[in-house]
């Protein structure tokens, strides 16, 4: 009788496996590490200190592009996941037509453009805007951070509605509850999960942009991720290694806590 086949058996497997493990994660290990270095050397251990993130801490270019970093991603997050949610309510909750499958490429089509581009068009088409209006505040930020978070905010609860059970909402259609009725008291609640994936992989995204912020800012509008391309321009510093493994930290508790609230919502 022929054995199972199992992929961890094959002759390098393991050898694979430990390598992506070992590149994806050991600079991250080494960044961490040198984020507690006392010495001001990025390649000279000097023992342990929390010098660095007392430094950031202090640093008041970093608390202001950090606060920026989380204005920016807590508004664009919340609009591009209503937004997302609208349209995946629209794409999921209908009848097959021709043309939908257009709408569902088109929601997703900036997934697949280079940023570059998106920051070029953008870059072009708000600096019309704002010779015209001569506004240059961080509503473009906002608009632009919006526009390329909804694909992301869009795939977690499209995703959500087609595991949904539609048994409920067609028993609340024939026991003659409103279409707004049977959203707000059964596909809502159901689709809390997915609702809260998209919101946080949006915030994340925003927050993590670099290349289409760049290009959409304004003097003295520079966020968390700009202004340490900025100072990374100038040489590596264990300021910079701090940041980032703040920025790591905030990261695995926004996983985590999204993993607690899934796991209960389920």
């Amino acid at each position: 009788m022929a054995s199972n086949f199992s992929i961890k058996h094959q002759p390098g497997f393991t050898t694979i496996a430990a390598t992506c493990f070992i590149v994806l994660y050991l600079p991250i290990i080494v960044l961490v590490a040198y984020a507690f270095n006392a010495a001001s050397s990025t390649s000279e251990w000097g023992g342990f200190s929390l010098r660095w993130f007392q430094s950031a801490y202090q640093n008041t270019q970093v608390i202001d592009a950090t606060l920026r970093s989380f204005q920016i991603g807590a508004i664009a997050a919340v609009l591009s996941t209503i937004f997302a949610t609208m349209a995946a309510l629209a794409t999921t909750r209908t009848a097959s037509y021709p043309g939908l499958t257009f709408k569902y490429a088109a929601i997703n089509q900036p997934l697949m453009v280079p940023e570059i581009v998106t920051g070029v068009a953008l870059l072009i088409f708000f600096s019309r805007i704002k010779i015209f209006t001569g506004y240059s505040g961080l509503g473009y930020l906002i608009a632009a951070h919006t526009a390329f978070c909804i694909p992301f905010a869009y795939l977690p609860i499209r995703a959500r509605l087609e595991n949904m059970d539609l048994t409920l909402e067609r028993a609340a259609a024939d026991l003659y509850a409103t279409p707004w009725k049977t959203f707000r008291r059964i596909t809502l609640p159901l689709l809390w999960p997915g609702i809260l994936a998209g919101l946080m992989l949006a915030f994340v995204i925003s927050l993590d942009d670099v290349v289409i912020t760049e290009f959409v800012k304004s003097g003295g509008q520079d966020t968390l991720p700009t202004y340490m391309l900025g100072q990374i321009r100038r040489g590596v510093t264990p300021e910079i290694n701090a940041i980032s493994t703040a920025f790591l930290l905030l990261s695995v508790a926004i996983v985590t806590l999204f993993f607690f609230v899934s796991r209960k919502r389920d």
